[in-house]
């Protein structure tokens, strides 16, 4: 394994509530926003003390194989020797290799890869959006086709949130993970919000990974914490890191989706607290 091809992985400290309300767009943007994913020929992202979530990019070129390789930032060990991962391919098609076996994906088509498992990338135009997890049990690698997952109608015209809600890896009822939770929430044209009220995961942090979005367009993305909320503006391809004491929701200037995953103590995907929009 050489310095090349070792995935780079920037770290980032867990914030106190009071660091936001206070915070510059700036320092914002240096705590919660990961940009610069996808960068043709590697694998980049970020680890956060978050529950110890990573997220990252992986963006193969030509016909040569990306490897998920392994981190001097997760200890000793390929990436997977500890973790369990989420796949999401948010470009053309593509080839995930997991110990060798190629899984085709399409746009916006998902994957759940246990631990200790070999995993590579290939195919020209395809943009793997990656999302991991610590892991302490084994699983069964799964392929989740968009189009075959039944979507759950969420929200209405009336209010603006309009939206489907594409669950891949989601606890209980889902396919079975560690603590991993991945899945794609699409936003209907002519709605804004992507989630409206608000919400809080005490028990875990959820990152939010935007996409589809049109040149030029850009989501309103709130936190903080209830009565103290703070927003950034986020373009295609961006993710947002909300810990526990977190509200989320977005708002777009166009049609958009985003991938959501979560990670903590519990992986009821039920198990979260709406925040009345009077409390906000």
């Amino acid at each position: 394994m050489t310095a090349e091809n070792r995935p780079m992985l920037e770290i980032r400290h867990a914030a106190a509530p009071s660091s936001v309300e206070t915070a510059t767009t700036e320092e914002l943007r240096a705590r919660f926003v990961v940009s610069g994913l996808f960068v043709p020929g590697e694998v980049r992202g970020t680890y956060t003390h978050h529950d110890r979530m990573v997220v990252a990019g992986a963006v193969p070129v030509g016909t040569d194989v990306l490897p998920l390789g392994e981190s001097p930032v997760l200890g000793e060990g390929p990436f997977l020797a500890r973790r369990e991962l989420g796949i999401i391919n948010v470009g053309d098609d593509g080839e995930v290799l997991v110990d060798g076996q190629a899984h085709r994906l399409g746009r916006l088509d998902g994957m759940y890869v246990p631990r200790g498992r070999d995993v590579g990338f290939r195919g020209e135009g395809a943009r793997f959006y990656l999302a991991s997890a610590t892991a302490h049990t084994d699983g069964e690698t799964a392929v989740f086709r968009h189009h075959e997952v039944e979507p759950v109608a969420v929200g209405d015209q009336a209010g603006a949130s309009r939206r489907g809600l594409y669950r891949y890896v989601w606890g209980p009822g889902g396919h079975p993970s560690c603590q991993l939770q991945i899945g794609v929430t699409v936003v209907a044209d002519g709605s804004v919000w992507n989630t409206m009220p608000p919400h809080l995961h005490d028990r875990r942090t959820e990152v939010y990974c935007y996409t589809g979005l049109q040149e030029g367009a850009r989501v309103l993305h709130v936190m903080g914490e209830p009565g103290r909320t703070r927003h950034v503006w986020l373009d295609d391809g961006e993710a947002v890191i909300s810990p526990p004491w977190s509200v989320h929701a977005g708002a777009g200037t166009g049609s958009y989706a985003f991938i959501w995953a979560m990670a903590g103590e519990n992986n009821d995907y039920t198990d979260l607290g709406p925040v009345p929009v009077g409390e906000l």
